[in-house]
């Protein structure tokens, strides 16, 4: 079975590289010109191994560090960062406020990639809470009863026997048990967190239809090659049996 249902774990990225880049300057324009005149920035002299190895490394890190999504880095200032590491200087940031700004940033970027996905899911959500049947909660997740059970309704550390289908807002299928032809038994505080409030939600024999933020699913990580980051999902879920702690 997919891992769909594992809770998307917080990651972190240590700097180990840099990317060093030259801008050329301008020279000042000249009276009745409309096209500014530019320098080239001479080519590196690779004079030796050391010289080699070192633009070696330089072009790994770059490519290493366009791979995060940034666009853009104050090169001067991580040239500074990688040296005073390099020759054991006093650095500015601690590893802890290092990381928070690795952190930060890459996730700022690759949030810019998928715009699309975020504003899709927003406005599905948004017309789809205006239907009859749909209920909202606090945390934004959307469910529908589809059959109403009469049984327990479980808490967060419970096992549970469900089956479900799982997809994408654009009505692509990402998984199902269904498909498989047999349920699953899944502890409630070990799921995405759509799942664990909106399980809680549910009698023993009731089906209900979920539908998932983003920030209650897969995140900014999605879930392999079926869940692209930032994605809103629908899951139709039966809770067939409450197993207890």
């Amino acid at each position: 079975m997919k891992k769909v249902f594992l809770t998307a774990f917080a990651s972190g990225l240590i700097l180990t590289s840099f990317a060093q880049t030259k801008t050329a300057a301008k020279k000042p324009v000249a009276k009745k010109t409309t096209t500014a005149a530019k320098t080239t920035a001479a080519p590196v002299a690779l004079k030796s191994a050391l010289d080699s190895t070192s633009y070696a490394f330089g072009t790994s890190i770059g490519a290493s560090l366009k791979t995060t999504g940034l666009s853009t880095l104050n090169y001067e200032v991580l040239l500074k960062g990688l040296k005073d590491a390099f020759t054991g200087g006093k650095v500015i940031l601690n590893q802890q406020q290092a990381q928070e700004c690795i952190s930060g940033a890459i996730t700022n970027a690759n949030k810019s990639k998928f715009t699309a996905n975020i504003a899709e899911g927003k406005t599905f959500l948004d017309n789809n809470k205006k239907r009859a049947g749909v209920q909202t909660t606090a945390s934004g997740l959307q469910y529908e009863v589809i059959t109403a059970g009469t049984g327990i309704k479980p808490q967060a550390t419970d096992s549970v026997l469900v089956h479900y289908k799982g997809t994408l807002i654009n009505g692509k299928q990402f998984d199902s048990s269904y498909d498989r032809g047999e349920p699953i038994t899944l502890t409630l505080n070990q799921v995405i967190k759509g799942w664990t409030e909106g399980l809680q939600l549910m009698p023993a024999g009731s089906k209900y239809k979920l539908f998932v933020p983003y920030n209650l699913a897969y995140g900014e990580r999605g879930a392999g090659q079926d869940i692209p980051p930032y994605s809103t999902l629908i899951f139709e879920i039966e809770l067939l049996k409450v197993n207890g702690k």
